[in-house]
């Protein structure tokens, strides 16, 4: 799996990130069976508590259900993973304003950089 945590945040956190990302681009479909907690722990190499945490934050957040005995699914409600989509969109978004904000770009020539940005990368797609 190959992933390599940043030590100065959480690893569940990392770890939960990780597999929204892999929910949001359709890697794990809904009703999919995540992997048991220790297979996780083992590929990733970290203590099953931490892969059970973050199957715990995951279900409160209802992004994964738990069905006892069975194991842990991905939720199969679309509407609930689109909620998913916008609120890490939404965040990535803010946290991309403010450090251009930080070095000194106005919500303006954020806008405008954005939008000739897009515009290049449509027109290289064609």
């Amino acid at each position: 799996m190959g992933l390599k945590f940043d030590h100065n945040r959480p690893i569940y956190i990392q770890l939960m990130e990780y597999l929204y990302g892999q929910i949001c681009r359709s890697e794990m479909k809904p009703g999919e069976k995540l992997p048991s907690v220790r297979e996780l722990a083992v590929k990733v190499g970290v203590n099953p508590n931490t892969v059970s945490r973050t199957y715990m934050e995951m279900e409160r957040t209802h992004i994964v259900v738990t069905k006892r005995g069975q194991g842990t699914f991905v939720t199969e409600d679309a509407k609930t993973i689109q909620e998913l989509r916008k609120t890490i969109a939404d965040q990535q978004i803010d946290d991309f304003i403010v450090m251009m904000n930080q070095v000194g770009l106005s919500n303006e020539e954020i806008s405008q950089l954005m939008l000739e940005k897009l515009k290049k990368r449509r027109e290289e797609k064609e």
